[in-house]
């Protein structure tokens, strides 16, 4: 049965502030690669805090293996006080594969633990819910998961969506009167957008020189529901990636196709910041 794979937080909650630190310790020399009373002194953060930080950082896409990832490098570069809504998106992004990145696709997003079934399957059917409505359903899926402990764990996800200090700017989901509401995304700029069309296509389609657009609209674990948008809404950010020359859309015989005009993904999430200069 799926497990929930939140744990890794131990309670403590996504603060850019405590990930800046984090992030700051990998970029240097060094890297993470320290002893934790190291790694508390060249940080400022507690002995607890420490390892969940960098829990944060690598399911966030910014740390692997102790050092930045070429995304946490960029983004050290162009947003080191992570402050731009360019570097809440890419977190957000990699954050809804829980701790699994861009491997191969599991039958069910669940599998990959709460995060994903939250992204991927639970908000597909719920655009708005309580956290009660939230661990109802979660509980019939992570069945050997105790409820008290869904709850928390799931409100640390939450929190990481509607807390200034973590992701609000992204508006993934959006807190009113005890009801988590889905669907009024502050969208990324085109740039973004394309790097996540990227990305995705080097997990699903690596290699292909032409997709099917309703491959891409439909795609599993796809760029619509990373989004928090409806394949409609998908559509008309495939056109304005056309419009920026980053993809090219066949479209006047169907099956319409779409086919890639980007060289590195890397090279969109640099163009991603200099856009929102």
């Amino acid at each position: 049965m799926p497990k929930l794979q939140l744990s890794f937080h131990t309670t403590f909650a996504l603060k850019k502030e405590d990930l800046f630190k984090i992030i700051r310790a990998a970029a240097e020399e060094k890297g993470l690669n320290d002893s934790l009373d190291g790694l508390m002194q060249r940080t400022g953060l507690g002995n607890k805090k420490v390892t969940p930080m960098i829990s944060w950082g690598t399911r966030a896409g910014l740390i692997s293996e102790k050092r930045l990832t070429s995304e946490g490098e960029i983004v050290w570069r162009l947003d080191n006080c992570l402050e731009s809504n360019v570097t809440d998106w890419v977190i957000h992004f990699y954050l809804s594969f829980g701790d699994k990145g861009l491997q191969s696709l599991p039958d069910k997003p669940a599998e990959w633990g709460g995060w994903s079934y939250l992204v991927y399957d639970f908000l597909l059917q719920n655009k708005s819910f309580t956290i009660d409505e939230l661990q109802h359903y979660s509980a019939l899926i992570f069945d050997q998961e105790n409820p008290k402990n869904i709850v928390k764990n799931f409100k640390i996800v939450l929190r990481a969506y509607t807390e200034s200090q973590a992701l609000s700017s992204c508006k993934f989901l959006v807190l009113e009167e005890n009801q988590y509401k889905a669907g009024y995304s502050r969208l990324p700029n085109p740039y973004l957008v394309g790097y996540f069309l990227a990305k995705l296509w080097e997990r699903d389609f690596k290699g292909e020189g032409s997709v099917l657009t309703e491959s891409i609209l439909n795609q599993k674990m796809g760029l619509a529901p990373v989004l928090g948008i409806k394949t409609e809404a998908l559509q008309e950010q495939l056109n304005a990636l056309e419009a920026y020359g980053i993809i090219e859309q066949r479209r006047t015989v169907p099956p319409f196709q779409i086919i890639p005009r980007w060289d590195d993904p890397l090279a969109l999430l640099e163009k991603a910041y200099e856009y929102d200069l």
